[in-house]
């Protein structure tokens, strides 16, 4: 598209890409179990990792298909198949999805929810602090759509060596962490005991509780993590770190899995 550009001193005409924002609606089994807005592309990963953090599926072999349906021209509408042995409670899920969707979290008492449902992290990883703070140029450097439009968040996954395994960019922050994890349960590469999620922006409660179903035991944020965010972690067995870049970092809760670099 065509903008105006202004320096201060004159306003000139120029072009400008924009991050596309559309809505998915993801169906299972015929029924319509959420509406996201999303930037298209990975739709099948942000299904799947969907699916995963809300207890669905579990694995590589629940998730049959995932297809756009043909009567949609937009390519907004997803059909999920999943196997016949997947159990799915659409009366449980609705509640759920309607309150993280509305806010309608109670503190405390929904990290209790989840950890009966998810399990702490259980993982010996440890990762130098010179190779965390060396992730956040290695996931700028790989976000080409933002380099392009400006407007979208970025997951990435990393291993103990700072070695990059996959990274989605969405227009929502949450989105983009659900295409990482997807991406893993549709590849076989799940449990992620032995990886470093890292996000752009914030970390909140729900990218946490999405980490802990597949099982991320490190969660690092460029900016701050949210108070909710920092109780789940502590719960859930996670180490969360806020405020990452190349020469500093806050780490929240369990810090053994952060290797701190000492002078010689």
């Amino acid at each position: 598209m065509t903008v105006l550009r202004w320096n201060g001193q004159s306003v000139t005409g120029s072009s400008d890409e924009l991050a596309i924002e559309e809505p998915l609606e993801i169906r299972v089994r015929g029924r319509a179990i959420s509406v996201t807005m999303r930037t298209p592309g990975h739709d099948a990963e942000l299904a799947a990792g969907f699916l995963l953090s809300e207890g669905i599926i579990h694995s590589q072999k629940d998730l049959l298909r995932a297809e756009h349906c043909a009567r949609n021209e937009e390519a907004n509408v997803l059909n999920v198949t999943l196997g016949p042995d997947v159990v799915v409670d659409f009366a449980s899920l609705t509640r759920h999805v309607f309150a993280s969707s509305s806010c309608g979290l109670c503190g405390k008492a929904t990290i209790a929810s989840i950890n009966r449902r998810l399990a702490p992290v259980e993982s010996s990883l440890m990762i130098s602090a010179s190779v965390i703070a060396s992730l956040p140029e290695k996931m700028r450097a790989e976000q080409q759509t933002f380099d392009r439009t400006g407007g979208l968040h970025a997951a990435a996954l990393f291993d103990a060596s700072g070695n990059l395994l996959v990274l989605r960019e969405d227009i929502g922050r949450h989105n983009a962490v659900d295409k990482v994890a997807g991406h893993c349960l549709l590849n076989g590469l799940l449990p992620l005991e032995n990886y470093l999620l890292l996000v752009s922006g914030r970390s909140s409660f729900e990218i946490m509780q999405k980490a802990l179903a597949a099982r991320v035991p490190i969660v690092a944020a460029i900016s701050a993590p949210s108070s909710l965010a920092m109780d789940f972690a502590e719960a859930s067995n996670q180490t969360l770190i806020g405020f990452l870049n190349s020469q500093r970092m806050n780490v929240y809760t369990h810090p053994r899995r952060v290797q701190f670099d000492t002078p010689a």
